[in-house]
């Protein structure tokens, strides 16, 4: 066993403290990489600053400034895509939103809205078979997404908070758009008409949202109403999942704020 005294332990954190890597303080002190990583830990958590002690303040514990209008997009898309999870590895819950690779442009939106909601938590990427799992680690979710629960989100009550309806009313474009690019779509339709004997072909823009869960659908279509967007509700067989924006100027002004997935 080999024992390495004080001088070479104070070198190690000197190294260490000036943002050198675990592996390269290893090397150049002829020191085991697990014993540098031991050492790091034990100075951190002398100093306050080992890992998993540091939690980041919280908008609804802490008071700290929200980014409401990153949230308001967050919150479309978890209601639609996302889900909080904790397994039993991980001692923090873990805010995941699954994005299509078909769709970079919607991935790179989540993630800036994750960074700006959580500016001092880490956000990744997590690749699966045809999308990524956008994902953000925190002991706050639950307070900044009391909707989380067991269950599938249609076989539960999905009720926003006083505070999360005052974030909606101020940034209701944010939410829409959100929920758009979770559970919804920008589509052409195209129907024919007989004009002067003449059977033509027309065609129009329209936009779909489509959800399981009553409350999630209110919440989309009192926000559209917010904004002046007429809408429809559309059945399918016997349940009306899917709500539709056709008409012209609604189509424009969601053309304007929201736009099809990229």
């Amino acid at each position: 066993m080999n024992f390495h005294g004080t001088e070479v332990r104070q070198k190690a954190l000197t190294l260490l403290r000036s943002d050198a890597s675990n592996a390269d303080v290893a090397r150049q002190l002829d020191v085991p990489v697990g014993t540098v990583g031991y050492w790091k830990h034990l100075d951190r958590a002398k100093r306050g600053e080992c890992p998993g002690r540091h939690d980041p303040p919280c908008p609804r514990c802490h008071g700290r400034q929200l980014d409401e209008g990153a949230y308001g997009y967050l919150l479309g898309l978890y209601l639609g895509d996302g889900h909080i999870s904790r397994y039993s590895q991980h001692r923090v819950p873990n805010l995941m939103i699954t994005c299509t690779e078909s769709w970079p442009g919607l991935m790179d939106a989540c993630e800036a809205a994750m960074r700006a909601v959580f500016p001092e938590n880490r956000v990744c990427r997590v690749r699966k078979t045809g999308c990524r799992n956008v994902k953000v680690y925190s002991k706050h979710l639950p307070c900044l997404f009391p909707q989380h629960g067991p269950g599938k989100k249609h076989e539960r009550p999905i009720v926003l908070e006083p505070w999360q309806q005052a974030v909606v009313r101020a940034h209701p474009w944010e939410f829409i758009r959100g929920l758009i690019h979770s559970d919804g779509c920008r589509i052409t339709n195209w129907t024919t008409r007989t004009v002067g004997g003449e059977r033509k072909r027309y065609e129009y823009p329209r936009y779909f949202f489509s959800n399981k869960s009553d409350d999630i659908r209110r919440l989309f279509t009192n926000a559209l109403d917010l904004v002046g967007v007429e809408w429809t509700s559309l059945a399918r067989g016997c349940d009306p999942f899917n709500i539709s924006v056709a008409r012209k100027a609604s189509v424009a002004l969601m053309d304007a704020h929201v736009g099809p997935k990229f």
